[in-house]
C-alpha cells in the first residue's frame, strides 16, 4: 500500500488570519460610549436624562429630571453643565405640576446672564446674574407690592437704586448691602414731603426736609415747613455732613 501525503506546494506561503479579537469588555464599553442625540439615559438613583452628548458629556440640548430634588431642567447643555439658555422648574406637591423658578442664561451650571426667577406667583425677579446671585442692574417684585429697580451685588442692593413702595412712598440714591448709604432722597407721599441728604445703614443721618407736591398728600402735614433763612444753607449742611461722617469712621 502506498501512502500520499497532500500539503502545500513548496514555495507558497503560509497566510495567518491577522484579525484580533477585542475583549468583550472593550466592545461593551465602545457600544455604551455616548455621542449624539441617544434616548433617555436613567441613573441608578433615579435621576433620567434625554437629549445630546458628546464624549459621555451631556452636550447641546437636553433635559435633565432630579427624582429625589423633584426639579427639572430643560435648554443647553456644555461639557455635562447647564450652559447656554435653559428652564428650571420644581414640582409643585399640591399640584403635582412642575412649575417654573427660573428661566435664563446659565454659566457653569449656575444662573449667569440675563434671567428671569420666579420666587412665587408676585415675587419675580428679572435682571442680570453672576455664579448664581443676582449682581448687576435688575427689578425685583416683591410679595408686599414694593418694586426695587437698579443695581444689585450678591442677592442684594447695593450702587444705585430705587424702591417703591406699597404704600407710594419711595426711595432714590445710594445703597451698600441691601441698606440705604451715603446720598438719597425720600418721599413721603402720603404727607407731601420729600427728605435729602446722607443715610447710613438704613437711616437718614443728615439733611432736609421740606414739602413737596403737599397740596396732592392725602395726608399732608398740618402746616408747611417755613422756608430756612440762611444765606449759605448748602454750605452748612455740607459741614454737618462731613462731621458726622468723621464720628463714624
Amino acid at each position: 500500500m502506498r501512502v500520499i501525503h497532500v500539503g502545500l506546494p513548496q514555495g507558497m506561503p503560509f497566510l495567518k488570519n491577522t484579525n484580533k479579537v477585542q475583549p468583550l469588555a472593550k466592545l461593551w464599553d465602545t457600544k455604551a460610549q455616548k455621542n449624539g442625540q441617544r434616548n433617555t439615559v436613567y441613573s441608578v438613583n433615579g435621576d433620567k436624562y434625554t437629549g445630546e452628548w458628546q464624549d459621555n458629556k451631556k452636550q447641546g440640548k437636553g433635559t435633565q429630571i432630579w427624582k429625589k430634588a423633584a426639579a427639572f431642567y430643560d435648554g443647553d447643555w456644555k461639557l455635562g453643565k447647564r450652559e447656554g439658555y435653559g428652564t428650571f422648574s420644581k414640582l409643585c406637591p399640591k399640584t403635582n405640576r412642575y412649575a417654573r423658578l427660573y428661566s435664563g442664561e446659565w454659566k457653569n451650571d449656575k444662573k449667569h446672564g440675563q434671567g428671569t426667577y420666579y420666587y412665587s406667583t408676585t415675587a419675580v425677579y428679572k435682571g442680570e446674574w453672576r455664579d448664581g446671585r443676582r449682581s448687576g442692574r435688575g427689578r425685583m417684585h416683591y410679595d408686599n407690592g414694593d418694586i426695587y429697580e437698579g443695581a444689585w451685588l450678591h442677592d442684594k442692593h447695593h450702587g444705585l437704586g430705587m424702591i417703591q413702595l406699597a404704600n407710594g412712598n419711595r426711595y432714590e440714591g445710594s445703597w451698600q448691602d441691601g441698606k440705604k448709604n451715603g446720598q438719597g432722597r425720600f418721599l413721603f407721599w402720603e404727607r407731601g414731603q420729600i427728605y435729602k441728604g446722607l443715610w447710613v445703614d438704613g437711616v437718614c443721618k443728615c439733611g432736609t426736609l421740606s414739602d413737596y407736591r403737599r397740596d396732592d398728600a392725602p395726608m399732608p402735614s398740618k402746616s408747611p415747613f417755613p422756608k430756612v433763612g440762611l444765606l449759605d444753607a448748602q454750605s452748612v449742611l455740607m459741614e454737618a455732613e462731613s462731621t458726622f461722617v468723621k464720628m463714624l469712621f
